[in-house]
């Protein structure tokens, strides 16, 4: 089987091409265009593998994506590609509105050329499985879950974009028959996550010594999935999904954001200790613009009809993703270097 990944060098796409290639022995192209938070060094335990390859090309651009699909005649496409930061999102829409939407409408329709002309077997079989986000479906209250029903309510324009991909790649499917499988997932976190979102930025302050923002009162509740555990439910839904269909993913581990602060410090304290206790290291600052209060997943859906739950608990997964940035210093060494130093992002003075 050979499986096109767009958006590969990222953060959850590297997972999954490390995960199809290093362990399940699936053939996989990697398509990218390397921005800011494209790395190939993400890449690199699989790089040499005979069952990888990879492309820089932009997904905005349809001669580029035509060329992949004639070229290397893939049996799916596992679509990850897209701008993923709501608070770059706050600052500079315009770049998620053209990779998202655009990018998105760009490579449905480089599929559906290259799917109509498929012999009925292998058309039979082809995948188009878009990664999408539960901020889709705007904020919840102190209770309940988001489920695959739940009304769309975006409020970023991050999550703006994602919901109107969502929306495109549904049409195509009623439309003209393309044969897709969504997903929404909650909070990524865990090994190559791109040091400008909350769980890294806080393990890389707390080894420098340097202030934790912390948005607000900290009060602010997310579902945090181990990258990991997600790369698995991915390839679950994408073998396994029924087409035209919608499946949540989520970790079920609910927490604070200060709370999950408080708790990587405490990691960090014990794996390098210090003078004093890293969680005086925590600043409250300006919360960010329509910061939504609450998001959970409810993962009723792929646990019954596909037998995915994740593997790792909160606890479990955090200190992995702890100990693997202690242990992998280079990475996001090169990272601070060059494309990102930690300044705080979206406050909308540029928007």
């Amino acid at each position: 089987m050979k499986v096109v990944v767009t958006g590969a060098a990222g953060f959850i796409g590297s997972a999954v091409a490390r995960l199809l290639v290093g362990e399940l022995g699936v053939e996989v192209v990697v398509v990218d265009a390397l921005t800011y938070a494209g790395n190939l060094a993400s890449l690199a335990p699989i790089a040499d593998r005979p069952g990888f390859r990879f492309v820089r090309a932009d997904i905005r651009d349809r001669a580029a994506m035509d060329a992949v699909f004639t070229g290397e005649k893939p049996d799916a496409v596992m679509h990850l590609a897209a701008e993923s930061h709501v608070d770059r999102s706050i600052d500079g829409p315009a770049a998620f509105i053209d990779t998202n939407m655009v990018g998105t409408y760009t490579l449905l329709e480089a599929a559906r050329a290259y799917w109509s002309a498929l012999p009925a077997e292998k058309k039979a079989a082809f995948r188009f499985h878009h990664v999408s986000t539960d901020e889709v479906y705007g904020a919840l209250g102190p209770e309940g879950l988001f489920t695959e029903t739940t009304p769309y309510q975006p409020n970023s324009p991050y999550s703006a974009s994602k919901a109107a991909s969502d929306h495109l790649v549904r049409a195509w499917h009623h439309t003209y028959g393309l044969p897709v499988v969504t997903t929404n997932c909650s909070n990524n976190y865990g090994p190559y996550h791109f040091p400008e979102k909350l769980i890294p930025l806080v393990i890389l302050n707390c080894l420098d010594g340097k202030p934790l923002p912390v948005y607000g009162t900290g009060e602010n509740v997310r579902d945090w999935l181990y990258v990991e555990d997600h790369a698995r439910a991915l390839w679950t839904v994408m073998t396994r999904g029924r087409l035209g269909e919608t499946y949540n993913i989520g970790g079920e581990a609910e927490r604070t954001n200060i709370s999950v602060v408080r708790a990587i410090c405490d990691i960090v304290d014990e794996l390098v200790p210090a003078t004093k206790p890293r969680r005086e290291l925590i600043t409250f600052v300006a919360d960010r613009p329509g910061h939504d209060a609450r998001y959970a997943m409810d993962i009723t859906k792929i646990s019954t009809e596909l037998g995915w739950r994740p593997q790792e608990t909160f606890e479990s997964g955090l200190r992995r993703t702890v100990e693997w940035y202690l242990a992998n210093r280079p990475w996001w060494e090169a990272i601070r270097a060059g494309t990102y130093r930690g300044e705080r992002l979206g406050l909308g003075s540029e928007g």
